[in-house]
């Protein structure tokens, strides 16, 4: 059973969803405030919330609808559109750690994966690769050669 009290929905006995009104109120932030450190990255750049949303209510049935866990975060699948049911999902950090603009995918072997699930299946760090392939190294050789510590 829930209790409404203006723009915050309280569960029975008083408790309310914290973690899920804090996303809810900064990915409103990030979108809506001018001020606020993200703005840049989110509104400013034309990512906006759908109208539905505006509402925690209706943002907290989608959220529960839609396999909402302490454990996940919330991430745009395109991250050129805005906040809405259709772009939206419940993703863990490592998910979301892909889907970033600024995430470098590589293709190597047939197969295409970020620089860090390179970095996983090598043992080669992530920087290590990053760097050799910044320093024009092709893909094969970036990931899989093995690392000489100059050791003789």
């Amino acid at each position: 059973m829930r209790y409404a009290y203006g723009n915050s929905y309280h569960l029975k006995h008083g408790r309310k969803p914290k973690r899920l009104y804090t996303i809810w109120k900064k990915m409103r932030q990030r979108c809506n405030d001018h001020n606020a450190i993200n703005y840049k990255n989110y509104g400013g750049r034309g990512i906006s919330i759908c109208s539905e949303w505006n509402d925690f209510a209706a943002f907290r049935i989608w959220a529960f609808n839609n396999g909402y866990a302490e454990n996940l975060t919330l991430d745009r699948i395109d991250n050129d559109l805005g906040y809405s049911p259709d772009n939206c999902r419940w993703s863990t950090y490592k998910e979301q750690a892909k889907n970033r603009r600024t995430t470098i995918y590589i293709e190597c072997n047939g197969e295409t994966k970020t620089i860090t699930e390179w970095s996983e299946i090598s043992k080669i760090p992530y920087g290590t690769i990053h760097g050799r392939l910044s320093r024009g190294w092709e893909a094969q050789r970036a990931i899989f050669e093995a690392i000489n510590h100059g050791c003789a």
